[in-house]
């Protein structure tokens, strides 16, 4: 059965079209990159739907992601709403602090992107965004009465937090001489559509699934399955705009039903020019300015999670902080070698409290590999052994107990 499946048959050379390039062993983390890189870039993000259906020419499911891969969009302004659900337990905000601090900058600023944006990994936000070409673009978080905006206009990126009244000021990766911004560009739902859909192999179905009124347009719906068993995630559903080919709705919906994991969306698009002005900054009076040298430090690598690496694709970490990844398709797992312990307990030198409540959001589990323990969330799972190692990916807690034992 061709990966790619719709009401109209595929010549034999279509599909080894569809198939070439396609095979990218970190699959597992594709979904949580839709998450990650809304939560962490000032990119366009994909849409709501309205109701009703439009009457559109039927097309295929080759024509339709022909039709994405042509998408040129580059101006755009709008409101998006955001939610995600990915089960987390209620730690009363516990963990929407640790997230923060995990990717905490050493400067401590409330106005860094890298800890405000985390804040959208969990429950609903609204945003404003604006975007004229890949040198412009505004993101702005609507809080309770506080705003928090994010403006990248040339080589200038500035961040604004109106409740604490501190600015973050920093620079694109790119220079003068003309360095790539593909992190911006891949940032975009047409970017993450592009990098989902070359990771379909032979271990997926794609299907055009009817259309729907998207923020006032009428779109395409293209549905992306997993044939395989043992994985998390159910359908991903992206609705791809009929008149431009710009994906406008990420939906994620996982294996074990319910609300989607990932919904994020436009409530109102306009693809006019948005005003020069909107993408001016001016410090406001008497705010506390933090200043980052981006040039001191690594510009984030957005294809690795894809697994654009060709090493990657064979199973050989580029350095010790890189997973080795084993398994095919949608139940490909990643294997870190952390070097140390596993999850602490209440009982271990040192640990403390700590080491029982970590413990305590996990399942303890064992096998041939010995003993370990397991951390869900409804899309991802992680296996966190006694002798440090660590195996993750959107799969059922059973595989990765049986990628652990495999791997004895």
């Amino acid at each position: 059965m061709a990966p790619y499946e719709t009401d109209d048959s595929t010549e034999t050379g279509e599909r080894d079209e569809l198939r070439a390039g396609r095979r990218r062993a970190a699959r597992y983390i594709v979904p949580v990159t839709v998450v990650g890189v809304a939560a962490a870039t000032i990119g366009l993000v994909p849409a709501l739907a309205d109701s009703g259906d439009p009457n559109l020419p039927k097309v295929t499911a080759q024509q339709l992601i022909d039709k994405i891969a042509k998408s040129d969009v580059q101006q755009l302004s709008g409101t998006v709403k955001i939610s995600t659900d990915l089960g987390l337990p209620d730690l009363g905000g516990l963990e929407s602090s640790m997230l923060s601090g995990a990717t905490k900058s050493g400067d401590g600023s409330s106005a860094d992107p890298t800890t405000k944006l985390t804040e959208l990994a969990t429950g609903t936000h609204t945003l404003r965004v604006a975007a004229d070409g890949p040198d412009k673009q505004k993101v702005s978080l609507l809080e309770n009465a506080a705003e928090y905006s994010l403006i990248h206009n040339g080589k200038d990126v500035w961040g604004y937090d109106s409740q604490t009244n501190e600015v973050f000021h920093g620079t694109t990766a790119a220079d003068a001489s003309g360095a790539s911004k593909s992190d911006e560009t891949r940032a975009t739902p047409k970017g993450l559509t592009d990098e989902a859909l070359k990771s379909v192999d032979d271990t997926t179905s794609v299907t055009v699934d009817g259309t729907e009124h998207v923020a006032g347009r009428d779109a395409y719906k293209l549905l992306i399955k997993p044939k395989q068993t043992g994985t998390t995630v159910g359908t991903i559903s992206v609705a791809v705009d009929a008149k431009t080919g710009l994906p406008l709705k990420f939906t994620l919906t996982p294996a074990s039903g319910g609300a989607a994991v990932v919904d994020v969306g436009f409530t109102q698009l306009s693809l006019a020019k948005p005003a020069a002005s909107t993408f001016d900054f001016k410090t406001p009076k008497g705010a506390k300015v933090t200043t980052e040298d981006s040039a001191s430090k690594a510009a984030p690598d957005h294809s690795a999670p894809f697994g654009k690496d060709d090493k990657a694709d064979k199973g050989l970490a580029k350095g010790a902080d890189d997973p080795t990844v084993i398994g095919k398709g949608w139940n490909s797992i990643a294997v870190f070698e952390t070097g140390g312990q596993g999850v602490p307990t209440g009982s271990s030198s040192g640990s403390g409290d700590l080491g029982g409540f970590l413990g305590s959001l996990g399942d303890q589990v064992k096998g041939d590999f010995g003993k370990g323990t397991v951390f869900s969330t409804r899309l991802v799972n992680a296996l966190v052994t006694d002798d440090g190692k660590v195996y993750v990916g959107a799969v059922t807690k059973s595989a990765l107990v049986k990628a652990a034992d495999a791997a004895k």
